[in-house]
């Protein structure tokens, strides 16, 4: 009898051995409490941090994937991303025989951002040649309910169906939670969320989504309603027309915008508010992108353009850069008391579809809201004030 079966549902194994390609996959698979089923990583596995007993045993698993580009600066990020897809090259290299050598039941990767991970073609050529072949789970979400069901069908794959509908009901909370701080009929804030700083792009997927749950705007990329099918069939067999489920909304890929249509949208009507999540990056490289931002030495066109946002007048590149929510304590306004620009670890809470995405929700209505005392412990952000 074979070790397992290949159907996602049924695998059998005495011990579940798991490959994670992608970092929120890993996550994912954290919250399901099987961690210690990874056997192998991507080189950016990070979550859980050393220093507890499963993020420990994850910095031992052995790391499959090496990243070709190397960080130097926004924009040289930029034309290494970019000549790599004209040229049609993966940005990831595979380690295929120590792969095989791992023997896993499963391996998750993903097929949404090829800038992200490891692509999926990759993948599967590299699992078609172990025997007997893995499962291959590729998750592809644009919306936060995407990465629940996400997690619930992760906990099918490996036999942790209860562990997931728990771990589920908690996010669930946390979001309800979350969302009962925001003003329902209160005019929202106007948000520039940028993933990239030089060129300057815009958030995507799932962060319009979230910025909108918070009570904010988010002009530059707003979020439509989900289409659904044309019919659909309700509980007692009966038939009814469907249109666009309003409870879910979703947004378009991050795109890159030019410094002209960002200053023309905030002269028409400014940014109240600005946050800066570069996606990759932790939050002591997103600051040194931001105060590069300050000085004027961005490659875009103007070189200025962004301390010419009304949110951001009087900053320099030598200002503060203070934790969220220890200065805002007591401050009841939306407005008073409540940094303008934000810099987040955008690697850590925006740019990976996984359960700290609840914690990003939670970090924009404690900021959009002006509640402080709302925000996550800890949150990897900082407000810049003069």
């Amino acid at each position: 009898m074979s070790r397992r079966t290949n159907a996602p549902g049924r695998l059998r194994s005495h011990v579940m051995r798991i490959v994670s390609l992608l970092p929120a996959a890993t996550e994912l698979l954290h919250a399901l409490g099987a961690t210690g089923s990874i056997v192998g990583r991507s080189h950016e596995c990070d979550f859980p941090a050393p220093g507890s007993p499963d993020g420990d045993a994850l910095a031992a698993t052995p790391t499959l994937t090496r990243q070709r580009t190397e960080f130097t600066s926004s924009a040289e990020v930029d034309r290494q991303v970019s000549a790599s897809m004209n040229e049609r090259q993966s940005l990831y290299e595979l380690d295929a025989d120590r792969l095989r050598s791992l023997q896993p039941d499963v391996i998750v990767t993903q097929d949404l951002c090829d800038v992200c991970s490891i692509d999926l073609a990759a993948v599967r050529r590299a699992a078609a040649a172990i025997d007997p072949p893995p499962a291959v789970v590729s998750l592809n979400p644009s919306s936060l309910e995407d990465v629940l069901e996400d997690l619930v069908r992760l906990g099918e794959v490996i036999d942790r169906p209860a562990e997931a509908g728990r771990a589920l009901v908690g996010l669930r909370e946390r979001i309800d939670r979350a969302m009962s701080h925001v003003a329902p009929f209160a005019g929202g804030e106007r948000v520039l969320f940028l993933e990239w700083t030089d060129p300057p792009f815009s958030g995507g997927h799932w962060t319009p989504q979230l910025i909108e749950m918070a009570g904010g705007e988010h002009p530059l990329n707003p979020t439509e309603p989900k289409p659904t099918a044309e019919r659909v069939t309700d509980a007692d067999g009966s038939s009814r027309a469907a249109g666009p489920l309003l409870a879910e909304r979703v947004a378009g890929k991050s795109r890159r915008i030019e410094p002209g249509e960002i200053l023309l949208m905030d002269r028409q009507r400014p940014f109240d508010r600005v946050i800066v999540a570069p996606c990759g990056l932790d939050l002591e490289a997103a600051i040194a992108e931001v105060r590069k931002l300050l000085a004027g030495e961005s490659e875009a066109e103007p070189a200025d353009w962004f301390g010419r946002l009304e949110a951001v007048r009087g900053l320099s590149s030598d200002c503060l850069a203070r934790p969220l929510g220890a200065q805002n304590e007591g401050v009841s306004s939306k407005r008073r008391g409540t940094p303008r620009v934000v810099v987040v670890d955008g690697s850590a809470m925006f740019n990976r579809p996984g359960p700290r995405l609840v914690d990003a929700l939670e970090f924009l209505a404690a900021t959009l809201q002006g509640r402080p005392e709302a925000m996550p412990r800890d949150f990897p952000a900082v407000g810049l004030v003069t």
